[in-house]
């Protein structure tokens, strides 16, 4: 969002969404910047790189001696800053700026920005955050669409566009336990790690290394693994559901995770050899076979590599890791998701969970590449 002042910035922190808990970041911002280190900084633009996973603003600082150092600025994902009113030419190159945010952890030249304020013409200043905002529901509960034989349809009507979003849980945790944690599935109190899950000692061990380190070690940011698993559907780039009801398979086309995609086979076949991956060549979303028990789409998943984390805040999983899914629709802007996690190597028991998505009406599906330049 894009605020216009003359006057000081203090009046309008107490409005300013954090980038620190954005759920648009590419990785765990704790992992790399200091929450305890605020930086204000003022210097002249010199570059905009407006690219995934992270836009970047860099700009000379002036030194104590009139010599001036350049540093960046991350910020938010373009999707995110689009949407909030920013565009690529909003910051340029020779523009005179202050930035507020919190330093970087190795003490290098970079810096979280949380706000930026840009100097304009007659001591106008605009003040430049972000803000992540949900569609409105609409008043009244919409039916579920239907296709002819009464079958809940789980992606866009007819030539509307659209997509799944907006996801009610960010990281997975077993039905019934309420633990605190951020965007990116950080823990707020390392001490909550053995309620998340029914863990083996080895599994929660290294559940609660990959916490400390404020998730750092994520293969997602690191090396642009895809977010397989169920990770997919606890990114706020949402997913597309495109039924091909001829050939009996459903396509999950995945807005994060540079579009990658799964297919739900609904032909009967068995949970082995297919297209993609075999028992000697397993994949980060695993082989989904499924099938209609009522208005909800079951499908069993197995064959996956231990190449990725399965969920944000790096719970651990092995290749027994077998997916029990649940897809229901129970209202036109809901999609409902249930499932049920076995994975004897990591865990004591079967365990599940669930939550929901919503529909984002009239919007295509945001393309985020994490390839584009890195952060």
């Amino acid at each position: 969002m894009i605020a216009r002042r003359s006057t000081g910035l203090a009046a309008f922190l107490s409005m300013l969404t954090c980038l620190a808990s954005d759920a648009y970041a590419h990785h765990e911002i704790a992992a790399k910047f200091d929450a305890a280190k605020p930086l204000d900084l003022k210097g002249v633009v010199t570059l905009v790189d407006w690219r995934n996973p992270h836009a970047h603003i860099f700009f000379n600082v002036a030194g104590d001696r009139g010599a001036s150092a350049n540093w960046a600025v991350e910020l938010a994902s373009p999707i995110l800053l689009t949407e909030s009113g920013w565009q690529p030419t909003t910051v340029k190159p020779g523009d005179h700026i202050e930035v507020a945010g919190i330093a970087a952890r190795d003490g290098t030249r970079q810096l979280w920005g949380q706000t930026v304020e840009l100097e304009m013409a007659e001591g106008e200043r605009r003040v430049l955050y972000t803000v992540d905002t949900e569609p409105v529901p609409p008043k009244a509960v919409r039916p579920t669409p239907r296709w002819p034989d009464g079958r809940p349809r789980l992606g866009a009507v007819d030539a509307e566009s659209g997509y799944w979003g907006y996801p009610t849980a960010i990281a997975l945790v077993q039905d019934g336990a309420n633990v605190a944690m951020d965007e990116s599935g950080l823990l707020t109190n390392v001490a909550d790690a053995a309620r998340v899950a029914p863990f083996q000692p080895w599994a929660l061990g290294l559940y609660q290394y990959r916490q400390r380190r404020e998730l750092r070690d994520d293969p997602e940011y690191l090396n642009c693994k895809p977010p397989g698993g169920v990770r997919y559907l606890q990114s706020p780039y949402g997913v597309q559901l495109v039924e091909d009801r001829e050939r009996q398979r459903v396509f999950v086309l995945i807005g994060g995770g540079n579009h990658n995609y799964r297919i739900l086979y609904l032909d009967g076949r068995k949970n082995t050899g297919q297209v993609r991956g075999d028992d000697d060549n397993p994949l980060y979303y695993g082989r989904g076979v499924g099938q209609w028990d009522g208005d909800t789409l079951v499908v069993e998943t197995t064959g996956f590599n231990e190449d990725f984390w399965f969920t944000n805040g790096g719970l651990p999983h092995t290749n027994l890791l077998h997916l029990t899914e649940r897809f229901s629709r129970p209202n036109f802007d809901t999609l409902h998701y249930e499932v049920t996690i076995n994975d004897p190597g990591a865990y004591t028991k079967p365990w599940t969970a669930q939550w929901d998505l919503h529909w984002v009406g009239g919007e295509a599906l945001p393309v985020h590449f994490c390839q584009d330049n890195r952060s």
